[in-house]
């Protein structure tokens, strides 16, 4: 039986609670759309981590739980993961995903500079 690929939400700056209500909705009609119990949330472009972030990734992670899934959470800002262990919300992450680039290899299109004043290849 093959895997299935959860769905990715991609959350953006600035967050507002009239979003946040959106949000914690889209998760819910993904997860009751057969999303095989996970939606993953990028969380890369979501802006400075604060309370307002906090809030939104409690929110979607509620939503998830009463749809019957759960969350996981791929690309936070190592503040952000701190920010969600100090305030106690224990929510999952993606360390890696299909088709991403391999850790210390640049990604494809990425141009890299060997030494400094030399040309990127």
């Amino acid at each position: 039986m093959e895997a299935t690929t959860p769905p990715v939400l991609v959350l953006t700056g600035p967050v507002t609670r009239t979003r946040v209500t959106g949000l914690a909705d889209d998760v819910r009609a993904l997860l009751e759309g057969g999303a095989a119990g996970v939606v993953v949330c990028d969380v890369a472009g979501v802006g400075p981590p604060g309370l307002a972030v906090v809030e939104l990734v409690a929110r979607l992670q509620l939503a998830a739980r009463r749809a019957g899934g759960r969350i996981r959470l791929r690309a936070p800002e190592p503040a952000l993961r701190a920010l969600l262990d100090l305030v106690g919300l224990a929510v999952d992450v993606v360390e890696e995903m299909e088709g991403e680039a391999e850790e210390g290899e640049p990604a494809c299109g990425v141009e890299v500079e060997v030494e400094t004043g030399e040309a990127a290849v």
